[in-house]
């Protein structure tokens, strides 16, 4: 898939060959690019633009000339580019390149003694644990972040971390402590014009994010008709721009549905979400596209098996790309 390309080229540095200010926006900007490019296409073809990005500041670190102040945002920059990285090939499902790049931006973060950073890395890593099935590391990861956060005392953040931290703990079925912090999320982002603004990157976190992020708590402890109204308000509050947790919500609410018996409306989403799918590439969407096909081809009837070879030759496909 032919991404379009918005991470601009560095203007060369002025006559001393001095990096300055300029410089270092046109490189926050590559960023900014970075990020809008996953929200809309996943991180399957992004991570290479990322990896690009990442390595042409790490020359300017090593090679460039700059005042001590430009340093520090240089290195910052490293950080959060590196941690992007690692959020790039998490999505795209690759564990282990993942971890790396985490690793990478958390050592900046420790060397900078940046909370900012530090937040963010722990609270991506707190995901990827819970992906990989590690959910008491992905709650500890999630509770340091908070515990930074609420320091900080920007509340979408703390809404962020609280949806996280109850995701961690719905994984080991605490049900109870899941449920007060998914309140907690929700109050807390009620509150986001107040204490300091929030993060960037957490301007994903609304409506949409928190309805999701409810729905997957509810599916987890097996209310499996909770999670469809959930699912379902996800999907409708979820703006255009975001591709890939488009994709994500219907094949989840899809797999909701299955599970509380609605097979055939479980099936119609499924392979509705396909639709979605065109311009994403995105190997968690994939693997959850794949479970779907899984638990449809288990049901004893036509339209079901029909949607599960519908969806396993798209996935087929997908991976043969």
């Amino acid at each position: 898939m032919a991404l379009p390309v918005h991470v601009r080229p560095l203007s060369p540095p002025g006559a001393t060959g001095a990096v300055g200010t300029t410089h270092l926006l046109e490189l926050r900007d590559g960023l900014r690019s970075l990020f809008q490019l996953d929200d809309a296409y996943g991180g399957g073809d992004v991570r290479s633009l990322a990896v690009r990005h990442l390595r042409r500041v790490r020359r300017i670190i090593n090679t460039g000339t700059f005042p001590e102040t430009i340093g520090r945002q240089l290195q910052l920059l490293a950080g959060e580019i590196a941690e992007h990285c690692g959020w790039l090939y998490y999505d795209a499902d690759d564990q282990p390149n993942a971890r790396l790049y985490f690793g990478e931006a958390l050592t900046i973060a420790t060397m900078l003694r940046d909370p900012n950073l530090e937040i963010l890395v722990f609270s991506s890593m707190s995901l990827q644990a819970c992906h990989e099935g590690r959910a008491r590391d992905g709650l500890d990861l999630a509770r340091a972040a908070q515990e930074r956060a609420t320091q900080l005392g920007s509340a979408v953040l703390q809404s962020v971390i609280a949806a996280r931290e109850a995701r961690a703990l719905s994984l080991m079925s605490d049900g109870k402590t899941a449920g007060r912090r998914m309140s907690a999320a929700m109050q807390l982002v009620d509150r986001g014009g107040r204490g300091r603004p929030s993060p960037e990157w957490t301007a994903f976190h609304g409506p949409a994010e928190l309805n999701y992020a409810q729905g997957l708590l509810n599916a987890e402890l097996g209310h499996h008709d909770a999670a469809t109204a959930f699912l379902h308000a996800a999907l409708a509050h979820q703006e255009q721009k975001y591709g890939r947790n488009r994709a994500l919500y219907r094949i989840t609410l899809a797999n909701s549905l299955i599970e509380a018996g609605e097979v055939d409306e479980g099936a119609a989403h499924a392979v509705g979400s396909l639709e979605h799918l065109e311009e994403v590439e995105s190997g968690r969407v994939l693997r959850r596209l794949n479970e779907v096909a899984e638990r449809l081809r288990a049901v004893n009837a036509a339209p079901a098996r029909d949607a599960a070879a519908e969806l396993t030759e798209y996935a087929q496909s997908k991976g043969a790309a």
